[in-house]
C-alpha cells in the first residue's frame, strides 16, 4: 500500500483495540466490515442519509459512512456488536424483541445505535426540533411519540415498521431511567428474545 496515501491507525471498537493499515480515503463503515468484519453495521446509501450505518462514537450517534477510519482514531467507536453487556441484552435490543421493532431487520442495528445513544441526549436534556422549552435550564422534555419521531428521524425504515419502533424506544427509555443506565438490564431475557429464538444474533 502506498505510504503516501495510507496510514496505520488503532481503532478501539467495543472496548479493544485493532491496529490495521487503511487508504486514506476508507469510511469506518468499511474499514468495520471489510477489514475487521463486523458486519453489523450495515451499508444502506453510503449517502448519509438512511442511518443504517450508525454507530455511536465516544457515545453520539454517527453515519459510519460519511467518517474516514482515520478521523476515528483515539475515539470510542460502539458498534452493533458492543451494544449488549456481557452477552445480557440491552434495554433497547429487548425492546425491539418485544415489540417486534423490525421486519426484514436490515435496518435494525443503526436504529438501536441510535436510539441508544438518543436516550442518552434526551436524558441529557438535549432538545429536538419538536421541543417546546429549549432553555438550558428546562428540565428534559416528555419523550412522547412526537420527540421519538424527529429524534429518530435520520434512520430509515424500508419496511415500514415506524409505529413498532416508537414504542420500542419510549419502552427501552422507561427502562433506562430505572436501571440509571443506558448499560442498564431489564432483568433477564424476555418472552420476546425467547420467542425470537436467536434473534441476539440477528441484531448484531
Amino acid at each position: 500500500m502506498d505510504q503516501s496515501t495510507s496510514s496505520a491507525i488503532t481503532l478501539k471498537i467495543n472496548g479493544e483495540k485493532h491496529t490495521l493499515s487503511v487508504d486514506h480515503r476508507t469510511t469506518l463503515l468499511d474499514a468495520l466490515r471489510e477489514r475487521l468484519d463486523l458486519t453489523g453495521t450495515k451499508k444502506g446509501c453510503d449517502q448519509g442519509q438512511c442511518g443504517a450505518c450508525t454507530v455511536m462514537l465516544d457515545g453520539r450517534r454517527a453515519v459510519s459512512c460519511l467518517q474516514l477510519a482515520v478521523a476515528a482514531e483515539g475515539r470510542e467507536i460502539v458498534t452493533i456488536e458492543g451494544v449488549a453487556d456481557a452477552g445480557r441484552l440491552h434495554p433497547v435490543q429487548e425492546a425491539f424483541l418485544d415489540l417486534d421493532g423490525y421486519q426484514c431487520g436490515y435496518c435494525t442495528p443503526g436504529q438501536i445505535c441510535s436510539a441508544v445513544a438518543m436516550i442518552e441526549e434526551h436524558a441529557a436534556g438535549w432538545p429536538s426540533a419538536v421541543t417546546g422549552d429549549v432553555r438550558a435550564e428546562a428540565a428534559p422534555p416528555e419523550l412522547t411519540p412526537e420527540e421519538i419521531r424527529e429524534r429518530m428521524s435520520g434512520n430509515l425504515c424500508r419496511c415500514g415498521a415506524y409505529v413498532q419502533i416508537v414504542e420500542a424506544v419510549a419502552q427501552a427509555a422507561g427502562v433506562v431511567e430505572r436501571a440509571g443506565s443506558p448499560a442498564g438490564t431489564t432483568g433477564g431475557p424476555s418472552a420476546g428474545h425467547a420467542a425470537a429464538h436467536g434473534s441476539k444474533e440477528a441484531l448484531a
